[in-house]
């Protein structure tokens, strides 16, 4: 009696340990009970979407690294936010500026990848992260930085990383700075698809195009679908998506309670985006979100 007493004790010990380690409301669920993202690897303290702001927020803790992908005119998927050089932190490859009038003739689906990776960016001051270190970097491709963050986490010995990519498309733009969501989604699977990532893989979206494409043609990859939409509720954007995905990460100020139980009645995870401030992420946290998405992953590793 006593024997069976002490077992079934050690069985509510085990199941508790369960309930705390995984979120118990998502079936399946393979992430940490609280996800630590890292938006465009730590873009308040290093050049954003590059390599070595990815390794820095790895090694300051986080459980994933978010970065925004692009398709160059020779095909090659590269690394950077905007459609086209920013000229407010890059530099023409002899240091110079990019004149802001001519920004177009830098979209990246226009050009070759030789003639991008040139261009500078960590040398020039971003006014808006001034704890960003200057370190004179360049726009990576997407296989190159997983790999190097891959080895970098196995020679330090850290535990591996998640990524969290995000495709950067418009349908008013198709053809000109991307191309048609069938074939950009064909060009990033022959990247993604030899590193064989699994679970440590995520992909997503504003547009919902790109998303549907890989809901149908690559069922097991887990998809994330970004809102800012104030007009549209998560039942609308649900419904016009026409699935459920994995993640549901919409803007910080659109996050409610409401809403963070209804994705997980529905079977999804939600990580809220950008959350810079210590006391803010706090708060949103303290709501019962999956994760959040910040700039500052050192002050989000000490939640």
């Amino acid at each position: 009696m006593k024997l069976k007493f002490t077992a079934a004790i050690f069985c509510g010990i085990a199941l508790l340990a369960m309930a705390f380690t995984f979120k118990s409301t998502i079936p399946g669920n393979p992430y940490p009970k609280f996800i630590k993202v890292g938006h465009r690897g730590t873009r308040g303290l290093m050049p954003e979407n590059t390599i070595i702001a990815m390794t820095k927020a790895v090694e300051l803790g986080a459980d994933m690294v978010e970065m925004d992908i692009h398709i160059t005119r020779d095909g090659q998927i590269l690394v950077y936010h905007d459609e086209s050089f920013d000229p407010t932190y890059t530099l023409m490859p002899d240091g110079t500026e990019i004149n802001k009038a001519e920004r177009k003739k830098y979209t990246f689906y226009q050009m070759n990848y030789d003639d991008i990776k040139p261009f500078i960016i960590g040398k020039k001051p971003y006014p808006a992260y001034p704890k960003q270190q200057l370190i004179p970097t360049y726009t990576p491709l997407l296989g190159e930085l997983i790999d190097s963050v891959d080895h970098y986490t196995k020679v330090n010995h850290l535990k591996s990383v998640r990524y969290l990519v995000e495709i950067k498309s418009n349908e008013k733009t198709d053809g000109f700075d991307q191309p048609a969501p069938e074939e950009f989604i064909d060009r990033l699977m022959k990247v993604l698809k030899s590193k064989k990532l699994g679970d440590r893989l995520i992909i997503q979206s504003f547009d919902m195009r790109p998303l549907q494409v890989l809901h149908k043609k690559h069922p097991n990859i887990a998809l994330g679908f970004l809102t800012d939409d104030k007009t549209a509720t998560l039942s609308d954007n649900l419904a016009k998506l026409g699935f459920n995905p994995t993640f549901y990460n919409p803007y910080k100020g659109l996050v409610t309670p409401e809403m963070i139980d209804k994705c997980h009645q529905s079977g999804m995870l939600i990580m809220p985006w950008t959350v810079n401030d210590l006391a803010e992420m706090k708060k949103i946290k303290a709501m019962g979100v999956d994760g959040i998405i910040t700039d500052y992953i050192n002050e989000l590793a000490g939640l």
